[in-house]
């Protein structure tokens, strides 16, 4: 209904504006309903030269031009306020029908021609006001196209990435490395995200949802590369959001679509061969010692965390493979191993997925995975075009994301699988998937509990951090200078 609703409004309407408003330039009205043809006759009726039209074929740079453009059109039929020039861009499904139709709107030449300006340039002159609403309004614009097509800023809320990233950490993220996803709740507050700033409301209208299309970009998403992704648990949470408006989660890409991925020993295993492990990344281990206190001073150097006051000759804590090496060389430390999970040990108070969600099973007693976060798997990572059989074990792995992400209904009826209404023994996907880590691996949310992330979540590529404030520290210290401007890997 959504996508009915969409065509009317953003295809049908307009172009039966544009049909009326080029006869009423006496120009054949099926040429203001030819995709691309009808662009080009607006520039000719706008006065603006012909080789505009290779401007549009620029993405991102052709979404200014279609404004400007849009513009120029409108006040070739006598549309000279701000408000005029609003609501022609805003609501074309509106206004350009209405103008199409309205017997007082009339052809009155090429806006952007020096004889046009000359004749009507008492109309056409600009106060103070409006040439700041004219500046104000583009910055807008600019900015959020600048947002949407190109790169966003984003900071690190969370310890689920460190030491690689940090928390306080401000970074930048590319949208054209993969591609700009276009905006699937297109009407929406600039600048915010899904919540209005100081007030609890939402900053969207979901009136209309677009469906999911990428623009082409540099690369496909990578094994090793660091990506802000829409979080996958709010599909299926009681504050549902339209994909693009989920809350924004960072992780590095482990598992790509068609591998086969899995965790032994906290050792990250792709395809039979073990994945390069973030030099910075952090895990738990437990530190026996003689006694004696920790020196704070160590504690910050080597980046240590939760070591309690007093928490005697053994005691654990998250950091990197470095860090632990440099602190088993001190006296008072005994020894430093990692605080790894055993293979075939479940922790019951922190299920992995699938076992976290036991709705998607065919049998009484759900399969017996014994996975944990530190042996975990093997398993597939879906592919777009991949057929998996479905079965007690296969199905609880892959239901989630027929159900939730490919938009099906899914039922079981006794050992019997029902998608849409019909029995399936098998499943074709839709989508690409990715498998996603935090590279604290003992302190991070993941695919490891909420399974695989959808083409469709994904955002952009973290590509270096432009500032990184230290909360902790002190005022003259809370910048932490060291990290301002390094790329990211």
């Amino acid at each position: 209904m959504n996508i009915i609703l969409a065509i009317i409004l953003l295809v049908i309407l307009p172009y039966v504006g544009l049909w009326k408003l080029f006869e009423k330039a006496g120009r054949p009205g099926w040429e203001g309903v030819i995709p691309l043809y009808n662009i080009y006759g607006m520039i000719k009726l706008s006065g603006r030269p012909a080789w505009w039209f290779v401007l549009v074929l620029i993405p991102g740079l052709n979404i200014l031009v279609m404004i400007g453009l849009t513009v120029d059109f409108i006040k070739s039929f006598g549309k000279f306020s701000l408000l005029d020039h609003i609501l022609g861009v805003a609501l074309p499904f509106i206004f350009l029908p209405k103008w199409g139709f309205d017997k007082d709107t009339k052809y009155l030449g090429q806006s952007a021609s020096p004889e046009f300006r000359e004749k009507y340039k008492i109309a056409l002159k600009k106060t103070a006001a409006r040439e700041w609403a004219d500046a104000i309004i583009f910055a807008v614009i600019a900015a959020t196209l600048i947002r949407t097509l190109f790169i966003e800023a984003y900071v690190i809320p969370s310890a689920s990435m460190e030491s690689s990233l940090l928390i306080g950490d401000y970074l930048f993220v590319s949208k054209v490395n993969y591609g700009a996803r276009l905006p699937m709740t297109p009407v929406a507050f600039p600048f915010a995200h899904h919540t209005m700033p100081l007030i609890p409301v939402k900053a969207y209208w979901d009136g209309i949802e677009l469906p999911y299309y990428r623009l082409p970009g540099l690369s496909d998403v990578k094994k090793g590369d660091v990506v802000v992704f829409n979080y996958p648990m709010d599909a299926d949470s009681p504050l549902y959001r339209p994909v693009d408006k989920r809350e924004n989660y960072i992780k590095r890409c482990q598992g790509t679509p068609g591998d086969t991925l899995s965790v032994v020993n906290a050792q990250v295993v792709i395809n039979g061969k073990p994945a390069i492990t973030p030099p910075h990344g952090e895990m738990s281990y437990l530190v026996r010692s003689d006694g004696s206190e920790i020196n704070p001073q160590l504690v910050n150097e080597l980046h240590l965390s939760d070591i309690p006051q007093g928490a005697g000759a053994e005691f654990t804590t998250n950091t990197t493979l470095a860090s632990a090496n440099t602190l088993r060389g001190y006296s008072n430390i005994k020894s430093v191993t990692p605080n790894i999970t055993p293979a075939g040990m479940r922790d019951p108070l922190n299920d992995v997925y699938p076992v976290k969600f036991p709705a998607y099973k065919i049998t009484p007693k759900f399969p017996d995975y014994k996975w944990n976060v530190d042996n975990y798997g093997p398993i597939i990572v879906p592919k777009k075009g991949w057929t998996v059989k479905l079965d007690s074990l296969t199905f609880p792995v892959y239901g989630r994301a027929i159900e939730i992400y490919e938009g099906n209904k899914v039922q079981v009826s006794g050992n019997e699988i029902l998608i849409n209404g019909k029995k399936a023994d098998s499943y074709t996907f839709k989508l690409n998937y990715y498998f996603m880590m935090g590279d604290n691996r003992h302190n991070s949310e993941d695919s490891r509990f909420w399974g695989f992330v959808p083409e469709d979540h994904i955002v952009g590529k973290a590509l270096f951090i432009w500032m990184s404030i230290d909360d902790s520290a002190s005022f003259l210290n809370k910048i932490r200078w060291s990290r301002l401007f390094n790329i990211i890997h």
